[in-house]
């Protein structure tokens, strides 16, 4: 029998569901429960054609498998064909390494970006379907308060790049300097969000998240019709799941010719290329070398099993290590 014992969302203890704080953030303080209407999505089940209808109409990419969700008075459920979901549902996946971990590991990352960093990431939880197996739901930040579509591009796309043009690992091709002087072109809020940009890719290298390709980087639309960096989505440790590289992109943070030196150096010459001053480099990563208890509260605090804690927080305590001794050379 599920036993919650800290906040789904925000993972403050003390709490069986969801706080007012998750509440107010997820879905506009209506009272909603952490237990989806599904007994589970498994292979067989009940509700198996529910999941294979909606997985079709979804047109989001990537490989893990996504559902449209909406809150149909005060609970959530799957969208029909004709309705429109503010949602995404991601249960476990099926083909990885630690599958039953991926949607805590998600859910925790992207809530020590919050927490412990400051970051703004995509309003997100954990949900539950009836045996007790977990989702990560994430409330979609493309639709404006009145359910408006807002205008989203990834990084990808901005770049010209398809699997028809640069072929299948067309996301993977490049670096991220490269993702600068995309937000020259298209953002009027430069100067503020290419320090939010460094920030995290700072993060994905600390926490591991050795997937954060092309498209899981956004700019969005706002209320006056330019555009501006999105908030951070897509966050976990691949490494549990994985052994891939420090970046998801085949020449890392660098042109090749430029990358030379230990980690902390190829970060201060990607601002400098970035056009972040020194003294504002210097905050950033002054930031996100620190917060070390912080993280380590919420991992305890997290739905991760016992191992994979011990697990993830071995990952990070080597990379800031790493970035750390080379601050310190």
């Amino acid at each position: 029998m599920l036993t919650i014992r800290n906040c789904p969302s925000t993972l403050l203890e003390g709490h069986n569901t969801f706080s007012r704080t998750a509440l107010k953030r997820l879905f506009g303080g209506k009272r909603v429960s952490h237990l989806l209407p599904y007994q589970s999505n498994a292979v067989g089940s009940a509700v198996q054609p529910l999941f294979d209808q909606n997985r079709r109409v979804i047109s989001l990419s990537g490989v893990q498998e996504k559902y449209s969700v909406l809150l149909d008075k005060n609970m959530l459920r799957l969208t029909r064909p004709d309705e429109k979901g503010i949602y995404i549902l991601k249960p476990v996946p099926y083909g990885v390494q630690n599958a039953s971990q991926m949607p805590a590991n998600e859910h925790l990352t992207m809530q020590i970006a919050r927490q412990v960093f400051g970051m703004e990431v995509a309003e997100n939880t954990l949900v539950f379907f009836g045996d007790g197996t977990p989702a990560y739901l994430t409330k979609r930040f493309d639709y404006d308060a009145s359910g408006a579509k807002l205008g989203q591009e990834d990084f990808a796309s901005l770049a010209l790049r398809t699997p028809q043009t640069h072929g299948e690992s067309y996301k993977y091709i490049g670096h991220y300097a490269e993702m600068f002087e995309i937000m020259q072109k298209y953002l009027n809020t430069y100067r503020v969000d290419a320090p939010k940009l460094l920030k995290i890719l700072i993060f994905n290298f600390l926490f591991s998240n050795g997937d954060a390709h092309f498209k899981n980087f956004s700019i969005l639309e706002t209320e006056l019709g330019d555009y501006r960096l999105s908030p951070a989505y897509d966050l976990l440790n691949s490494r549990i799941h994985v052994k891939d590289t420090d970046f998801a992109l085949d020449q890392g943070l660098l042109p090749s010719s430029m990358r030379r030196g230990q980690i902390a150096t190829q970060f201060a010459k990607l601002a400098d290329l970035a056009g972040i001053s020194p003294k504002i480099f210097d905050q950033v990563m002054a930031r996100m070398v620190s917060g070390n208890e912080q993280v380590q509260q919420l991992v305890s605090a997290s739905f991760l099993s016992q191992s994979t804690q011990r697990n993830y927080l071995q990952h990070y305590q080597s990379r800031l290590k790493r970035l750390r001794k080379a601050l310190n050379d």
